[in-house]
């Protein structure tokens, strides 16, 4: 994988039709205006449907010919993860890209309307569903992908799926859990590259690096926003410099499967993006069977790959 890339090398994606979600704001929109802008049909799946059609106009605003379409989509809720693929599978012929890319971060003890701990619900499990739920119409399209956005914090992640049914337990806070759900997204990414063997769609993760994100906007009540603010200052970079990943990994034809991209300078905080090293966590083969696995009985959503 050449180690030069730019915006400018997003290919022309005419014809192509992707989902983003989480698209109406901070890096899920900088990702779908610009694919947009190169052309694709671009879905923007959104908890918000106000949101989402604000965020198409201002795309539109700026690309007056993009091809957009709004679409409601709760992570947090199954069934509306069910309605949402039913409705892309019954008027769609073709799903070149998926974008997991919506999320939660320092959310409160809270569980989703299944009962699920809602970080984990909405930044994990929903998209497995939800991947599940279009892997067939992804599967039949030549040269599809799957990225799924992850964060530098699955470092610190443990794969602990007994926090994964109810509210979080006194003591698990909010930035263990969020670092868990991204732990969580990098081993879905690669233990799906694995199953799929080769075959489309093909999987990767990215994560954005520092990015002055309505995520990050939100930790701002949060005591350990106190203590990391003035690092993320000093190493954040815009918002379509931290979409860069996540494009590379969705529209660059020498991307393989399985790979993980983010930027490249000091502590993947900034820099053009390039393939990076997962955790020894993100790559344990044990722990991405047993995701699979407790991802598929709390869902209820079977991914048929094997």
């Amino acid at each position: 994988m050449p180690g030069s890339w730019t915006l400018e090398s997003i290919p022309d994606l005419t014809g192509r039709t992707v989902v983003v979600t989480g698209a109406n704001s901070g890096i899920g929109f900088a990702v779908a205006r610009e694919l947009a802008r190169r052309g694709a049909t671009t879905l923007l799946a959104c908890r918000s449907a106000a949101r989402g059609q604000a965020a198409a106009a201002s795309i539109r605003a700026g690309i007056p010919g993009a091809t957009l379409r709004v679409h409601s989509l709760d992570l947090a809720h199954l069934a509306s993860v069910h309605r949402f693929a039913d409705d892309v599978r019954r008027t769609y012929d073709r799903l070149d890209l998926l974008i997991n890319n919506a999320g939660v971060m320092f959310s409160p003890r809270a569980t989703t309307i299944d009962g699920l701990e809602r970080t984990i619900g909405v930044n994990h499990l929903g998209h497995f569903a939800l991947t599940g739920r279009l892997i067939e119409l992804l599967q039949s399209t030549p040269d599809a992908r799957i990225v799924t956005v992850t964060s530098l914090a699955h470092a610190r992640g443990r794969l602990d799926t007994s926090t994964w049914l109810g509210p979080r337990p006194r003591g698990y806070g909010a930035a263990r859990a969020y670092a868990d759900s991204k732990l969580a997204n990098l081993l879905f990414a690669l233990e799906l590259d694995r199953r799929l063997d080769g075959a489309t769609p093909r999987s990767l993760a990215a994560h954005p690096g520092g990015a002055p994100t309505g995520l990050g906007r939100r930790m701002e009540d949060h005591r350990m926003y106190r203590v990391i603010r003035p690092l993320m200052e000093c190493v954040s970079q815009t918002v379509l410099a931290a979409a860069s990943p996540i494009l590379r990994a969705a529209t660059d034809p020498c991307a393989r499967g399985g790979q993980y991209l983010g930027p490249s300078g000091r502590l993947g905080f900034r820099g053009p993006p390039i393939p990076v090293s997962p955790s020894r966590r993100a790559t344990d083969l044990r722990a991405g069977k047993l995701l699979w696995g407790v991802s598929t009985r709390l869902t209820r959503v079977e991914v048929p790959l094997e």
